[in-house]
Order: C-alpha cells, then structure tokens, then sequence
C-alpha cells in the first residue's frame, strides 16, 4: 500500500502553521483540525521536531520567569509563556477540581479574576505596579479542566505611571473573561 508523502508534507506544513496560530492546542485538537488519528499527529510532531504540549509550555515559560519585574514567578497566577515587557503577554493556567465551587463545578471567578491581574502586573516595566480600577466582564463559564489562556496588551502608557492594560482569557478560542485594568506605578520606597 502506497502513500503519498506530499500529502504527509502538506499536512506537517500544516500542522506547524496551527501551533504557531495556538502553540497550546492539543493532539486531540490538531487530530480534528487536520482530519487524522491523534498518533498520526504524534508521528508527525516526532518527525518533524515539534515536541508535546507540556514540554512546549514549559519551554515558553522557562524563558519568560527572568524578565519579570513587577511580581516574582511565584505570584503568577498561571505559567506565563509569552512575556514582552511593556508591550504584550500570554500566560496559560490549567483549572482544577479544587478550583471550583463544589455544587455547579464551575471554577470560582477569583481564580480568573487573580490571572488577568496577575499577568496585567507582570507585563507593567515597573518595579512595582497595583491594580487602580478593574472593568471587568465574565462572559462564559469555566469547569475544571480547562486550559485557560491570558492575553495581555497594554493599550496605552501615561507620563504620570498609569497604564492601560487590556486583557483576554479563552478557553479553547472562545473568549470567557473580559479585563480592562488601570495600572498604577508605584516608586520604590
């Protein structure tokens, strides 16, 4: 039985463009995406030198822990994989049981709350930084399980320390919290 390796390279193309669209989709996912069975997927990362999900995170989040000012790796609520000081950010938090109300298993709002603002501190160039206003919005519920992801842009820094920071969280691309933070730099006594 022959098969058609330009058909296996067109597909390995593709692959890598949706991990560089979402680097934190799953082989399940990409096995839907791409129409084939999950070791196919797995074959094809091997083959091609893309390693799994949890080694890519940890390699994002690796080199993103010593660019931090504003809070120390341990206050991050989540792992963050992305970080541009001043400019942008993408931290990722996996949900768990112990994370959600017992009744209606729905992972309690100071969870996310404590991600957005977290990594909208972290993504201050500042040596100190506090959230002044939070306009915030719930806009999906959340169950454990989830892999949540952050995505922080800072829309607009003032001369007296205030800054803008908006912030995303999606749950598998669909957007489940809306964060707009005014952020105040605070000097260091």
């Amino acid at each position: 039985m022959s098969r058609d390796p330009s058909a296996k390279k067109e597909r390995q193309l593709k692959l890598v463009e949706k991990l560089k669209e979402d680097p934190f989709l799953t082989d399940e996912e990409l096995a839907e995406i791409l129409s084939v069975s999950v070791p196919t997927v797995r074959l094809d990362r091997l083959e091609i030198g893309v390693p799994e999900l949890r080694q890519r995170i940890r390699e994002m989040a690796s080199r993103n822990l010593n660019k931090l000012r504003a809070l120390n790796s341990e206050e991050v609520i989540g792992e963050i994989v992305e970080l541009n000081l001043g400019e942008s950010a993408i931290s990722i938090l996996d949900t768990t049981e112990q994370m959600v109300f017992a009744q209606s298993k729905i992972v309690r709002g100071h969870y996310i709350y404590s991600m957005a603002e977290s990594i909208a501190i972290a993504v201050i160039d500042a040596d100190v930084a506090l959230v002044g206003v939070a306009n915030i919005k719930y806009k999906h519920p959340v169950y454990a399980g989830s892999k949540l992801v952050a995505k922080v842009s800072i829309k607009q820094r003032r001369p007296s320390g205030k800054y803008i920071v908006w912030v995303m969280i999606y749950n598998k691309q669909v957007e489940v919290f809306r964060g707009k933070f005014l952020l105040v730099e605070i000097p260091k006594a």
